[in-house]
């Protein structure tokens, strides 16, 4: 049997879980659901059965954020596949596909979206072995979740129950789009009718063939811009031109409403898409009351609310509400209207508020920068390089900056000069000098910088030297 390669789907806009989501820190690199991450998680769930190392597609802003996070669970050297736009499911796993068969290879490709719950694993797991040989077979197989309720927020999978065991993968009759409540009802009355979960499993020149017969001109273009992509250690850069021509498309519209060779597994896993703030309630652990907490909170009469705090919350004689804090936005909502959230992140876009895209603490590849007060002409940033990273060569034109180190070892570059500072020593760094942050020690850089100048903005930098390829 063929080996099994993981595709791990780590795109996403980060608008339903607004403000803990945000576009440039989307909900599968949060750890929403226990100490993982989603992305950890989703790793784990099948890293006993995976004969391979995953093959991850991201955002091109994310690749950081990803290589770390999998590197913190053990994953050594996966095949980063990074999408300069956004083209939906069907040609990001076309070009996970051509990866995996990049030496001749034909492995059956389990695709998942790293940010969905999984309760019951070891079912999860049963479930893939169950379907391999199918899939092994040529069959295009998904994973459709057992109904628990007429739910109108997925769109459903009908199986063929006159042909298979209840346990084996079945033939796919259709795809149907999300129903309103009458139609869900009908089809949990009725019976063969499960939700689309967006699971995959099928060997990866079988998805490449079936994809060829219906939408040539994609795979040509995902090709195209594989063959021209440039590689960058474990990162894969999808040529920008290329993949931007491809068309968008999900690969159910793409691919498995149009083949003859989709299946369908029934699976009960205690699955959840964590789709919004009040799916996120129902797979959290929940007190007497109702009430799920992630933080500083304190409940009093009151019942069924989330609660997500990075600071005391008090919630007193209220029900079914959602109240997030963070930093730098709080978000108070019915737990049925949170699927409002997008308007809200939609008027945050319009208005060009950075709370869309970032979160006050902002990731890059060496580290962090916290901006925890800005004012008239000055801004003061917490900044946190990792051990032995280091920040572009670079200068400003119109900032000044004072370094203060609170913890580690900091080695500064300021024109000609190179010295390293301890706690409690500082340093300043004139407007136009070209400097350099580095840690050369073997913990967390922590220091205060204090920007003064007539302009504080991100992009008022010239990088002269830089690894991470920002130059």
């Amino acid at each position: 049997m063929a080996l099994l390669q993981p595709v791990l789907l780590s795109g996403g806009a980060g608008t339903r879980l607004w403000p803990l989501s945000r576009e440039g820190y989307p909900k599968q690199f949060l750890p929403l659901v226990g100490e993982d991450t989603m992305l950890q998680a989703t790793w784990r769930r099948i890293a006993p059965i995976a004969d391979l190392p995953p093959i991850v597609v991201a955002n091109d802003d994310h690749r950081f954020l990803a290589a770390e996070q999998l590197r913190l669970v053990g994953v050594e050297h996966p095949a980063i596949l990074l999408e300069p736009v956004g083209r939906n499911t069907a040609p990001a796993i076309a070009a996970a596909a051509l990866q995996a068969m990049r030496d001749g290879a034909d492995p059956v490709l389990l695709v998942l979206p790293s940010d969905h719950v999984v309760a019951n694993e070891d079912a999860f797991r049963d479930a893939v072995r169950i379907a391999m040989p199918a899939a092994d077979r040529g069959a295009l197989v998904t994973f459709g979740i057992v109904p628990s309720a007429p739910e109108t927020g997925f769109g459903y999978i009908q199986a063929d129950h006159a042909h298979g065991e209840a346990t084996e993968p079945r033939r796919v009759l259709r795809f149907v789009e999300k129903p309103d409540a009458a139609t869900a009802q009908g089809y949990i009355d009725i019976g063969g009718y499960y939700w689309n979960s967006g699971m995959f499993l099928f060997r990866a020149s079988r998805y490449l063939e079936e994809l060829g017969r219906f939408h040539p001109q994609m795979l040509a273009a995902v090709r195209t811009a594989l063959l021209e992509g440039k590689r960058d250690g474990d990162f894969i850069r999808l040529d920008k031109d290329a993949f931007g021509a491809c068309p968008s498309d999900s690969i159910d519209y793409a691919v498995m409403e149009k083949t003859d060779a989709a299946m369908v597994l029934p699976v009960d896993i205690g699955w959840n898409d964590v789709g919004s703030w009040s799916a996120l309630w129902d797979v959290s652990e929940q007190d007497g009351g109702g009430n799920a907490h992630h933080g500083d909170v304190i409940s009093v009469d009151s019942r069924n609310n989330y609660a997500y705090a990075r600071r005391l919350v008090a919630l007193v004689g209220v029900d079914d509400l959602v109240v997030v804090e963070t930093d730098d936005a709080v978000l108070v909502a019915r737990k049925d209207k949170v699927q409002q959230v997008k308007d809200v992140v939609a008027q945050l876009k319009a208005g060009q508020r950075s709370q869309a895209a970032l979160h006050r603490e902002v990731h890059r590849p060496w580290g962090s920068y916290d901006s925890v007060d800005m004012g008239e002409r000055f801004q003061v940033k917490r900044i946190k390089v990792k051990p032995g990273a280091r920040l572009s060569l670079q200068s400003h034109t119109k900032r000044a900056e004072h370094w203060i180190v609170v913890s580690g070892t900091a080695r500064v570059t300021r024109d000609n000069d190179v010295f390293e500072l301890y706690a409690n020593q500082s340093t300043y760094i004139p407007i136009g000098a070209k400097h350099r942050l580095e840690n050369p020690g073997t913990e967390t850089l922590e220091l205060i910088e204090v920007q003064s100048g007539d302009y504080l903005g991100e992009d008022d930098i010239v990088r002269y030297e830089d690894v991470y390829g920002r130059s």
